[in-house]
């Protein structure tokens, strides 16, 4: 408990404090803060992304066809499929390329592997971290133009 220095007046002693002395709840709340921001976690997942050039260049597909790898969370589990055909995780690179080199016949398989358009394709559903395994799975197969594939909500 705290007193206060009288400044004068008719009583000679020291008058209780009424004020709350808050400096220990102010040392508390920046300790909280420090422990929490010491113990945040930190992001471990990257995701290289090429963004476009400022001015809209146009995107040249000519023989190009993406294949298309679905992600879907069911009630069995997580589904993957490339162009609509099921496909179990430990074949997803081999059947990607072998989806990759028929939908652009005139590569080559090493040519596949550097140029093949590879989408990736989820709901909203779906889990982020379950997209990114997809996406880093693809990509150490050697595949190096793997993107997402984004539609536009419809309305209604």
């Amino acid at each position: 408990m705290g007193a206060k220095v009288s400044s004068g007046g008719g009583k000679k002693g020291m008058e209780p404090n009424s004020d709350p002395n808050v400096i220990p709840f102010i040392d508390i709340l920046l300790v909280l803060l420090i422990i929490f921001m010491v113990t945040a976690p930190i992001p471990t997942v990257d995701i290289r992304v090429d963004l476009p050039p400022p001015n809209p260049v146009p995107i040249r597909l000519e023989g190009l066809n993406p294949t298309i790898v679905g992600v879907r969370e069911t009630a069995a589990g997580l589904q993957v499929f490339v162009d609509e055909e099921i496909v179990q995780s430990g074949n997803l690179g081999e059947i990607a390329l072998n989806h990759a080199i028929r939908n652009n016949p005139a590569l080559n398989t090493e040519d596949v592997y550097a140029e093949a358009r590879l989408f990736v394709r989820a709901d909203q559903s779906t889990a982020y971290g379950n997209v990114v395994n997809v996406m880093s799975q693809l990509q150490e197969e050697g595949f190096a133009k793997v993107g997402i594939f984004a539609e536009l909500a419809s309305e209604g």
